[in-house]
C-alpha cells in the first residue's frame, strides 16, 4: 500500500470553504505574495497567496475560492495569514480552484 495516502478519517480533519476575495493588494516586501480580504459571509479573513506571477490583484477581486479554513495562522513578511487558498500549478502557471456554480460565501467543501 502507498504510505503516502491518507485514511478518510484524517481527510475529514480538513475544514475547506467556498471564500469571495473581496480585496486584494501586492504586499510591497514580495515579489510573489498578494495579500486578500476573504469573506466566508459571518467573517472576513486575510490570507497571503503567492500567485502574484499569475494574477493581479485587481482581477482576483469578485473571485469565489476554496480555501484550507482551519488552518493554523501563520505570520508572513509581519502580516498574519488565516487559511490558504487552493491552487493548481503545473510548474510554469497556477491556477486557483473555484466553484462552477454561484453558492453561497463559507459553503463547506465536500
Amino acid at each position: 500500500m502507498d504510505e503516502s495516502r491518507i485514511d478518510i478519517d484524517l481527510f475529514k480533519k480538513l475544514d475547506m470553504r467556498v471564500g469571495k476575495i473581496v480585496s486584494a493588494e501586492s504586499l510591497e516586501k514580495s515579489k510573489k505574495l498578494i495579500k486578500l480580504s476573504v469573506s466566508f459571509g459571518s467573517e472576513t479573513r486575510t490570507i497571503l497567496s503567492g500567485i502574484r506571477s499569475d494574477y493581479s490583484p485587481e482581477e482576483l477581486v469578485g473571485k469565489k475560492v476554496i480555501v484550507a479554513y482551519n488552518l493554523k495562522p501563520a505570520r508572513i513578511m509581519g502580516v498574519e495569514s488565516n487559511g490558504m487558498v487552493l491552487a493548481a500549478s503545473d510548474g510554469e502557471r497556477i491556477s486557483l480552484l473555484s466553484v462552477d456554480r454561484d453558492v453561497p460565501e463559507g459553503s463547506r467543501v465536500s
